[in-house]
């Protein structure tokens, strides 16, 4: 089994320039065949469709939470309307700004063991996958390895996917 064959084909993508607020809406909305279902992530391509990062909700949510917040001694300190304000904030933000840069991708022709290596020594959970010409073909999920797996566990071995 290879990357091409359980991954999801790219139907959305963000761009460097969008801001935070925009991509916010992508991801929200982000198409997953037929049906909106929403994207815990997608790539960010540039205008020659050469993809210069990824954008993940783990991004957006380190925007919100200054990591400042972690070195401090909280005490009685009141979280209270703080979200609401740093997300006001960092809604103008670029996605430039707060992507991944360093995108661990594999090709459609990658096999299965060598997707699950990935996303298992690099702590993610869903890879870009990239076509023979280079370009972000899909995504390929953990959750769809998982139940690709489970079919195997259940001994369904059949061509199919």
């Amino acid at each position: 089994m290879k990357a091409g064959n359980l991954m999801v084909p790219l139907q959305e993508y963000l761009e460097p320039g969008m801001t935070l607020k925009e991509a916010s809406n992508i991801l929200r909305r982000a198409k997953r065949g037929e049906e909106r279902h929403g994207a815990k992530g997608l790539p960010v391509l540039d205008v020659s469709g050469n993809m210069v990062g990824f954008l993940s909700i783990r991004d957006i949510l380190k925007a919100v939470f200054p990591s400042y917040m972690t070195l401090m001694d909280m005490g009685d300190f009141t979280w209270e309307g703080m979200v609401e304000d740093l997300a006001r904030k960092a809604g103008g933000r670029t996605v430039s700004e707060l992507m991944t840069s360093k995108v661990i991708s594999v090709s459609v022709d990658a096999p299965l063991m060598e997707c699950i290596d990935h996303m298992l020594k690099n702590h993610v959970n869903k890879l870009p996958v990239l076509g023979h010409d280079g370009g972000v073909a899909g995504i390929l999920y953990e959750k769809d390895v998982f139940l690709a797996i489970t079919r195997l566990l259940d001994g369904d071995t059949g061509g199919g996917g």
